[in-house]
């Protein structure tokens, strides 16, 4: 590939670069199926994270889950395909790993133990279109209108689900709602600055050096303290950092590198959506949570925008 500036690496402004890294073509029918199986993981992540919050505090939880991600694809790196990062795009993976893994999650594990599950799935509906709007900006994607639609029956769908109007909802504050939306600029970081990489670089290769430069960030800023609760840890809490580490980002975050490479990252977005949806059950089923009827027509509406959204038909190039 020839030469790029730094700043066209970061964030390819030019728009032949950007016609020629993003396919504008609808999503694999297994990537969806496999993108909205994560989703359902993810959403439990959240859960996860509050099961893990008499253990550890957010930094630890960041730690762990990380790290054990890394050691996990450290372990099986021969194995994995595709070209190694060198030169500028191993310091741009490390660097992304560094912005998604250290500080993104630090804020969004932060955001969710000061705020309640409902208000985090809330802000959550806003993690899709956050991200789609950076790829307009630096990627030069087009957003069909259609998607738009999408997107706002999603929003309005999660305000259904957790009936925002209602007297026993909790907002919560200013300062924890600023810090799980700022969590999600991070994590549209990686949607943003890895895909330019996915052309010359092995998607899972991305990831691992990625995990590992942030889970060099992670140990240096709370090590020690982080690794002597996990020793007093019970073992239902190393099972639930297992699930963190391995589903939800080894395999996890690898998935979506492997889905924006073929697809465009506005797209993949949509598919985030699939969490206020899958986060029903759970309340029901682990929570105890009564359902009502926000939930059959918050569902309905996400499960609209998701049809209307994913399906439109793509812009020619």
């Amino acid at each position: 590939m020839p030469h790029q500036t730094l700043k066209s690496e970061y964030f390819p402004l030019d728009p032949s670069i950007c016609r020629a890294n993003t396919p504008r073509r609808l999503m694999n029918p297994v990537h969806l199926a496999l993108l909205l199986l994560f989703n359902v993981f993810w959403a439990v992540s959240l859960s996860a994270i509050q099961a893990l919050k008499p253990h550890l505090d957010y930094g630890g939880i960041a730690t762990m889950r990380f790290g054990g991600a890394a050691v996990s694809l450290v372990l099986v790196w021969p194995w994995l395909p595709g070209a190694t990062p060198r030169g500028r795009d191993f310091w741009i993976s490390s660097f992304m790993g560094v912005i998604v893994f250290t500080v993104g999650h630090r804020l969004q594990v932060s955001g969710n133990l000061l705020g309640s599950a409902g208000n985090c799935a809330v802000l959550m509906a806003v993690e899709p279109l956050l991200t789609a709007v950076a790829a307009a900006i630096f990627l030069r994607e087009h957003i069909a209108p259609q998607r738009w639609v999408g997107f706002s029956l999603g929003i309005v769908g999660v305000a259904l689900l957790n009936r925002v109007w209602a007297s026993d909802f909790k907002w919560a504050g200013l300062a924890a709602s600023a810090v799980f939306i700022a969590s999600f600029l991070s994590e549209a970081a990686y949607s943003i600055m890895g895909k330019p990489l996915l052309d010359r670089v092995g998607p899972m290769k991305i990831l691992a050096v990625s995990l590992v430069a942030g889970t060099l960030a992670n140990l240096a800023i709370d090590g020690p303290t982080t690794l002597a609760a996990a020793v007093k840890m019970p073992a239902s809490a190393w099972a639930w950092v297992a699930f963190l580490s391995i589903i939800c980002t080894s395999l996890g975050y690898g998935l979506w590198l492997v889905v924006i490479r073929e697809t465009d990252v506005n797209v993949t977005a949509m598919t985030i959506l699939m969490q206020p949806v899958a986060g029903v059950p759970v309340a029901v089923l682990w929570l105890g949570e009564p359902l009502h009827a926000g939930h059959l027509w918050g569902s309905l509406a996400i499960v609209v925008g998701l049809g209307i959204g994913l399906y439109a038909k793509p812009r020619a190039p």
